[in-house]
């Protein structure tokens, strides 16, 4: 690749153009109102269950409980839907504003399209988590205070180890949606209707989420991309399980090489006619 070709198209213009579209700033307000939202949720409903260890007790011993709670309610589908946005649109949404060949005759090589696509999308898929683990930590210590993390075995670990144990959670959860990535981004540069590739997505996940809940499938669910991906909450526990989170980060890598090769493969090839 030529130095000309290096400065075309740079990060940092596509970024500011992606964070300038309103899609974009829709996604982070709603990552950053649900910790508020799930808050008024708890409140309607006591800050107490009776002294249960359920889920929702749980999230209103502290800010870092509520933390967790929140990532835990997110994690399944929202976060999924956020991640298979920023990349199920990136090229997608070129090919339907008739932008895609422009583009590409500047000229932009398309690997490097395809790569300083990824890199945005990879970027504010990160934070977007950060924004709600964030907030989550912030609206939960001022509404429920700094106590120690407690889990539903009885187990407490402390506030400040607490946030680094949230902090791999939420690191690990980015690595286990990089399968949705990849194939949002597949989808994203096998159609030229951005809400195919980012529905399509949705659907797949959804998909494999029920395949998850039919017992019979046996060890077949452990193939299964994002079958790993609530293995993060093994970091909760005083010493951490690391099986889990080795094992689904080398599954979600593995599924996200896939996924992003044969993008680049169809994406090379493809007749760019918008």
């Amino acid at each position: 690749m030529t130095t000309g070709t290096r400065l075309t198209l740079p990060f940092r213009v596509e970024l500011e153009r992606q964070l300038r579209r309103r899609r974009t700033q829709v996604a982070f307000g709603l990552l950053a109102i649900l910790p508020i939202v799930l808050a008024i949720a708890l409140a309607f409903g006591g800050d107490d269950a009776g002294g249960a260890s359920g889920l929702i007790d749980l999230a209103t011993h502290g800010g870092v409980n509520f933390a967790v709670f929140a990532l835990l309610m997110s994690a399944g589908f929202l976060l999924v839907v956020v991640v298979a946005l920023f990349f199920g649109d990136a090229v997608a949404s070129e090919a339907a504003w008739s932008s895609l060949r422009y583009l590409l005759t500047i000229p932009i090589p398309r690997t490097r399209l395809l790569v300083q696509k990824a890199l945005v999308a990879v970027t504010l898929s990160i934070a977007g988590i950060a924004v709600l683990v964030a907030m989550s930590l912030v609206v939960g210590t001022i509404r429920y205070g700094a106590d120690s993390l407690v889990t539903p075995f009885g187990d407490s670990i402390s506030f400040g180890v607490a946030l680094a144990r949230i902090a791999l959670g939420a690191a690990f959860t980015a690595i286990s949606l990089l399968w949705v990535a990849g194939l949002a981004s597949l989808l994203s540069v096998w159609t030229d209707a951005p809400l195919g590739a980012v529905g399509g997505t949705v659907m797949v996940a959804i998909l494999i989420e029920i395949l998850e809940q039919i017992t019979p499938l046996g060890q077949l669910r452990n193939w299964l991309p994002g079958h790993f991906g609530w293995a993060w909450t093994r970091a909760l526990a005083p010493v951490i399980d690391w099986q889990d989170m080795v094992v689904g980060t080398f599954s979600s890598l593995v599924y996200a090489s896939i996924f992003g090769t044969l993008a680049w493969w169809h994406f090379r090839r493809k007749d760019i006619v918008s």
